[in-house]
């Protein structure tokens, strides 16, 4: 009698979890580390939910359009988080994602409208920043002031691939905005501060923290994390005139089973119980600003007017051009 009382319990349990609806988001490496948001965001929307968030880390940002590409209608994910502004035009060109049908209010510094009003009927924003070089300051005494600095100096330096991350295309568009047909002589003067080219965000900054680099491209927000996270004053961000500006954002998969639980996935994704992980778990500003502010060491943002971006549409036409300078310079 016991082995059958174990066996229909067993088999409840079996089928409650069958029915228990599962939202998979596919995102990068960094989001579902340990230290990143991942975590505390499964925890607080699956308590809202009733289902079972599964994320599935796919390198960085644009390795993620590059996996959803190959997978197409087929694929798993009923939500991608991790594509930027510089990808959304891209993206949206495969027809793999449907409207998120939402009108929302941010806090990101718009370019494309009005102020407040986010104007991407695909995609949305959950959080924003500068890519900028960072340096420890114990090691390196003279700071390039500019990209023309950096490149006329002997700054050893660690960037990402354009192809497969975001940080790295940004580093493309952000010399390309700067130089615009000087870009390709930018680079060539670059390549010989260039100790590696990585595939993603997390091995980049690694090989600078293990002293393989005296400079990273990571963003101005970087410091914060080494500052709050482990009360280190080492780190900063070296500032130019202007820096590249990045506006992370996530969609809905067109071919997604569970298109309720993803509306609601994006739905919490600009609520406050997101939003106030994102600046000591993801080290960017949150789309929208949480009730409590800023965390203590935080530094403010820059001002606009040291802002560059090139909108969605801008970047599809540009993007090919700059990819090819960047392979030329950096193959002589």
């Amino acid at each position: 009698m016991k082995h059958l009382l174990f066996a229909a319990g067993t088999l409840l349990a079996t089928q409650a979890v069958a029915e228990t609806p599962v939202l998979t988001v596919y995102t990068y490496d960094s989001f579902v580390s340990d230290w990143g948001p991942g975590p505390a965001v499964e925890e607080a929307f699956e308590k809202t939910c009733g289902c079972d968030l599964q994320f599935v880390a796919a390198g960085d940002g644009a390795a993620l359009l590059s996996r959803l590409r190959l997978e197409g209608a087929r694929t798993k994910a009923d939500v991608v988080l991790g594509l930027d502004t510089n990808l959304s035009a891209a993206a949206r060109e495969t027809g793999l994602f449907a409207p998120h049908g939402k009108s929302p209010v941010v806090d990101v510094p718009n370019p494309f409208g009005e102020a407040g009003a986010w104007p991407d009927e695909t995609f949305l924003p959950y959080d924003w920043g500068y890519f900028a070089f960072v340096y420890d300051k114990t090691k390196l005494s003279e700071v390039p002031g500019s990209l023309e600095e950096l490149a006329a100096s002997d700054v050893s330096i660690v960037i990402q691939d354009p192809r497969s991350s975001t940080p790295g295309l940004g580093l493309l568009l952000w010399i390309k905005a700067v130089h615009g047909d000087k870009a390709e002589q930018v680079w060539a003067d670059l390549a010989d501060n260039i100790v590696t080219v990585t595939p993603g965000w997390s091995e980049a900054y690694g090989l600078f923290l293990e002293g393989e680099a005296d400079m990273v491209l990571s963003y101005t927000t970087s410091p914060a994390y080494h500052r709050i996270a482990e009360e280190d004053d080492s780190k900063a961000a070296a500032m130019f005139p202007a820096h590249y500006m990045q506006i992370e954002v996530a969609g809905k998969v067109a071919a997604s089973d569970q298109p309720e639980l993803a509306d609601a996935f994006l739905d919490f994704m600009l609520s406050d119980a997101f939003q106030q992980v994102i600046p000591t778990t993801n080290w960017m500003y949150p789309a929208v600003m949480p009730e409590g502010g800023l965390p203590a060491g935080f530094d403010a943002p820059l001002g606009t007017d040291h802002a560059l971006l090139f909108a969605p549409d801008e970047v599809a036409a540009t993007r090919e051009t700059a990819l090819g300078e960047w392979l030329r310079a950096l193959s002589r």
